[in-house]
């Protein structure tokens, strides 16, 4: 018995000593050749932008980024529009914050330090604040103007898998610094009439960014909100998309929900308030559309 004993402990000590020497190394040069983008990975930055106000932007920026956070990315929520409503949608009280982005896209402070968590593990928010609205102004008459939120973000992009900037209902120089720091566009579009209307200038905007400051910048595609499939109208709307988007539309559709309306007054993406409801199951599949196309990013190997 005492032999047999003996006998495994010698076993053991052969595979430890196997395993530090062939199976660490082995996984240490998998770690450093087999997947080389880790090493240099960049979060997407999405911006998502029109200019028309009530068409979903706010409701999809927390929602989407509420799902892929519950996919197990890691997620920052950039509220670039003066109403705060990502910020206090998602949970956060800006009247009680010192600093947020307007401070940090004028460099006064690190984007990475007015950084406020939610009730989602990964999910994170760069908060407004009523100093927002003065942005416009101050960006004015500043070198580089265009440029400010992008290189405000610059050492925190490596932190996340997703950076998504919820901009404001306006064509003014906040929501150029939102398109200039993107990699992508995703274009809410309620469905209604009237929501199709400055579309075009909008594509043109995001062509002039992408021509003479931001050759990289694409759109992502544009996504259907508060669809209702009980009126033509909406049907209609949709059929409009494909000449704007004949490639770019998302299969998921938002529908018109009152879960979706009622979550933000008690500072709770869908995922939390109702995830059985039809609009949190909307932009579950959403998300994991959009986490399909990380597929197209990957540099080859």
């Amino acid at each position: 018995m005492l032999n047999v004993k003996r006998t495994i402990r010698g076993c053991e000590k052969l595979v430890n000593r196997f395993y530090t020497i062939f199976i660490q190394d082995a996984l240490e040069a998998l770690a450093l050749y087999a997947y080389p983008w880790e090493a240099t990975h960049m979060g997407r930055i999405i911006s998502v932008v029109n200019q028309k106000g009530g068409v979903g932007k706010t409701t999809t920026a927390i929602n989407l980024g509420a799902y892929l956070a519950e996919e197990g990315k890691f997620v920052l929520i950039v509220d670039l529009d003066p109403q705060a409503n990502a910020t206090s949608g998602i949970g956060v009280d800006f009247q009680a914050l010192e600093q947020g982005v307007y401070e940090a896209v004028l460099g006064q402070v690190r984007m990475k330090d007015i950084v406020q968590p939610t009730a989602h593990q990964t999910l994170r928010i760069a908060p407004a604040t009523p100093a927002l609205a003065g942005l416009n102004v101050e960006l004015v008459d500043m070198d580089r103007r265009e440029y400010k939120l992008h290189e405000s973000l610059l050492e925190i992009r490596h932190d996340y898998d997703y950076i998504l900037i919820d901009c404001p209902p306006t064509l003014g120089l906040i929501t150029l610094n939102g398109i200039v720091a993107a990699d992508e566009i995703l274009i809410p579009v309620q469905a209604e009439y009237y929501a199709l209307e400055g579309l075009g200038q909008l594509l043109e905007t995001v062509n002039l960014v992408k021509a003479r400051i931001r050759p990289d910048v694409d759109i992502l595609g544009a996504v259907l909100t508060m669809y209702d499939s009980r009126t033509k109208l909406s049907d209609d709307v949709l059929q409009e998309l494909y000449k704007y988007f004949p490639r770019n539309i998302f299969r998921s559709v938002i529908p018109r929900s009152v879960r979706l309306a009622e979550a933000p007054s008690f500072g709770r993406s869908i995922a939390m308030f109702d995830a059985s409801s039809k609009g949190a199951k909307a932009y579950e599949r959403l998300a994991r559309e959009i986490i399909e196309t990380e597929l197209e990013r990957m540099p080859a190997v």
